[in-house]
């Protein structure tokens, strides 16, 4: 692939929510021992609970720890390693299940698109009457999350609002907007100034002429950077014009005024240039910014808990590839949240995993790796005695702790199998909770 051709499939792959770069395979030679090795296992071996089980419905006398280590935070990050394994997707929905029987959590939050997040709701809130894998599939098609197991979870989730129309569950796309904003993000404004500030609908209408609807976020990205630029401050002008008025007394003007944002926010992150690493370093830390941004008003305006979904890299606080995400959402989310935000992270230690093997387009493949090596994280988490448990890494003494913090080899997988460089993983200054689980295999596809 020609230098061009890297850095438009880099673009490419921020906008088709491509995450982190996967490391190569590690072969398991024979175990040997050493000080640097032993202290952490012996710690985690004191303070690891053992995970009976990642799928849903299987219980949760196991899950009492993980309850107790979340404490009252507001806002749950649970990472993923990959983004193509069953049991990752699968213990997610099994977590949240428990929170929200046991401690009042009302939202799952995933990264992708804001519109995406509302068609979902609207099958959760019985709006769209169809199967949910046929609302599954239309949704999340060609994404990480057109899976079996995500039709699982919003299929729990319909039934569980069935049971419980005092108090819904919802869920939530806390990302931009791209590959494709929908219209209904734009209707979702217009409508709303059209019925509380007729005389504004003109301005508003001239100024959103071209930037909807936006169907494809590829096709976009080839026109000029300054022709990209002056839409985005088009959009900015929606979000201002919108902000202006004297709205805040009418009902729903905080779900419009935040399509409106979303506009702008997209726009703005479609102002990468793939030409240079600088932008697309920018542009991966604005999206982080707004994922994080999104689920603080969600949880605000609904004053309600979340569960928030995301590869490892955006839901802990230190990325894998330090020079290509420069800050996290996990990072933004402690930030605006302090301690009621929590980062839960996973590792594996073998397995497979759906992935592609390109960057623009190509079918989702089956990979599988071998047991992670020495001088990886995931041989030493491996070697604690349990073979699937979590851990509060906040708990651990500090012997233990100087080596979780350590950065070094991890595998981590996202929607670009090989990536273009091994991710150096830092566990214990990512998470707050790690869950180990020895082997995953692959997601099932719809």
């Amino acid at each position: 692939m020609t230098g061009r051709g890297k850095r438009l499939a880099l673009a490419a792959t921020a906008v088709a929510v491509t995450l982190t770069p996967v490391t190569a395979a590690y072969a398991r030679p024979v175990a040997h021992s050493s000080t640097a090795v032993q202290d952490p296992v012996r710690a985690l071996d004191r303070l690891a609970l053992p995970l009976l089980s990642a799928e849903p419905g299987t219980g949760t006398a196991d899950l009492r720890g993980l309850g107790a280590a979340i404490g009252d935070a507001k806002v749950v990050g649970f990472g993923e390693a990959t983004h193509g394994s069953h049991e990752f997707f699968a213990m997610k929905d099994r977590v949240f299940r428990y929170l929200v029987e046991q401690k009042g959590f009302t939202t799952f939050a995933l990264e992708m698109s804001w519109s995406a997040g509302l068609r979902i709701d609207d099958y959760l809130q019985g709006v769209d009457k169809r199967d949910a894998r046929q609302v599954v599939h239309d949704v999340m098609a060609e994404s990480p999350w057109d899976r079996e197991e995500f039709v699982t979870l919003v299929q729990w989730m319909r039934d569980y609002n069935r049971k419980h129309p005092d108090r819904p569950v919802h869920f939530l796309g806390d990302d931009v907007g791209a590959p494709k904003l929908d219209g209904r993000v734009f209707d979702t404004v217009t409508d709303y100034v059209r019925r509380n500030a007729p005389e504004s609908l003109p301005r508003l209408t001239g100024l959103l002429t071209g930037l909807r609807p936006l169907d494809d976020a590829f096709a976009y990205l080839k026109r000029p950077v300054a022709e990209r630029q002056q839409m985005a401050a088009r959009a900015q002008q929606v979000l201002d014009l919108m902000g202006s008025q004297n709205y805040s007394g009418k009902r729903d003007f905080a779900f419009a005024l935040q399509n409106a944002r979303n506009i702008a926010q997209t726009y703005r992150f479609l102002t990468i240039d793939p030409r240079d690493q600088t932008s697309l370093a920018a542009a991966q830390r604005y999206r982080d910014q707004v994922m994080a941004d999104t689920t603080v008003w969600w949880q605000r305006h609904t004053d309600g808990k979340v569960l928030m979904s995301a590869h490892n890299t955006h839901a802990g606080y230190v990325a894998d590839d330090l020079k290509s995400y420069p800050k996290t959402q996990g990072s933004f989310l402690r930030d605006a949240l302090g301690a009621d935000y929590l980062a839960v992270g996973t590792t594996f230690d073998q397995g497979s995993f759906l992935s592609k093997d390109q960057a623009l387009g190509g079918e989702w493949k089956k990979f599988t790796v071998a047991p992670a090596g020495p001088g990886s994280n995931e041989y030493t988490l491996d070697r604690v005695r349990h073979r699937d448990y979590y851990a509060d890494l906040r708990e651990l003494p500090a012997a233990a702790r100087g080596w979780m913090d350590a950065r070094r080899p991890g595998y981590s997988f996202g929607t670009l199998y090989p990536g273009p460089a091994t991710p150096r993983v830092t566990v214990g200054r990512s998470f707050d909770v790690l869950v180990h689980l020895h082997s995953v295999r692959e997601a099932r596809k719809l």
